[in-house]
């Protein structure tokens, strides 16, 4: 890749973190502000960025739009929305569709409970390997091989007490995933939030997204989470069925 697109890139990196300075983002990347500023005023004139009055760039419309061109064309989004619109409906709570990317688990839809507790979560944004149920549903369907590379370029970062901390943890708990068909999250990522997740398939019978409800413990505690799991599967089935599974497929 050339250097002018590898900069323009951690720019727009850099101003999905906050707004910024032309300073703060020439610090940020270690070059001449003039060189940062040829850059924006390309990014610019495309509308990937924007400058207010207290010249401090934003991300733009432009990208704006080309990620929601990039999130129609997942075609498992739209084979899940009614049901996942549904199962958020009936449960009242938080509903997350997650996908498999590079290496990477992105949240690529999220329908938001009925309670006033909010959740940091948001479309596009990446899970942490380790500790949220989506990304285990997703790394258990991996080969074994494959698995286990992944697994050795997790930083275990420690969120709470509940959070694996070690590859042979997380890699056990994923042969638990494979075989029970689903995963959780018992406050592993955040200290007040359980989650239950599991396994969409395509005609093929792989996995291509995760599902899960995720709940504050204030609003449910976390075997009461645990309850919300038939309407999931069910739920995901449902989506998988859609996505081509065959009846008799494998749809745990």
């Amino acid at each position: 890749m050339s250097q002018t697109v590898t900069r323009a890139l951690r720019l727009l990196a850099e101003l999905g973190e906050g707004e910024r300075s032309l300073d703060q983002l020439a610090d940020l990347l270690g070059v001449h502000k003039t060189t940062v500023l040829r850059l924006l005023q390309t990014l610019e004139e495309e509308r990937f960025v924007y400058r207010d009055a207290q010249y401090r760039y934003h991300l733009g419309a432009g990208l704006f739009a080309l990620s929601s061109l990039a999130l129609e064309q997942r075609g498992i989004r739209r084979t899940a929305a009614p049901h996942l619109a549904e199962l958020n409906a009936t449960t009242g709570q938080t509903v997350h569709l997650a996908a498999y990317e590079g290496g990477e688990v992105v949240y690529i839809d999220k329908y938001d409970s009925r309670h006033p507790v909010r959740m940091y979560s948001r479309i596009g944004l990446r899970a942490a390997l380790h500790n949220t149920a989506v990304a285990k549903v997703l790394l258990a369907d991996l080969s074994p091989v494959e698995r286990r590379r992944v697994v050795d370029t997790i930083e275990f970062t420690v969120h709470t007490p509940n959070t694996i901390t070690s590859p042979h943890a997380l890699l056990a708990e994923l042969e638990q995933v494979a075989a029970q068909g689903w995963a959780q999250d018992h406050a592993e990522h955040e200290a007040f939030i359980n989650c239950v997740a599991a396994p969409i398939r395509d005609a093929s019978g792989r996995v291509v997204a995760a599902a899960s409800i995720s709940v504050p413990d204030v609003v449910l505690p976390y075997e009461q989470v645990l309850d919300l799991l038939p309407q999931l599967l069910a739920c995901t089935r449902a989506i998988s069925a859609d996505a081509g599974l065959p009846a008799r497929g494998h749809l745990s």
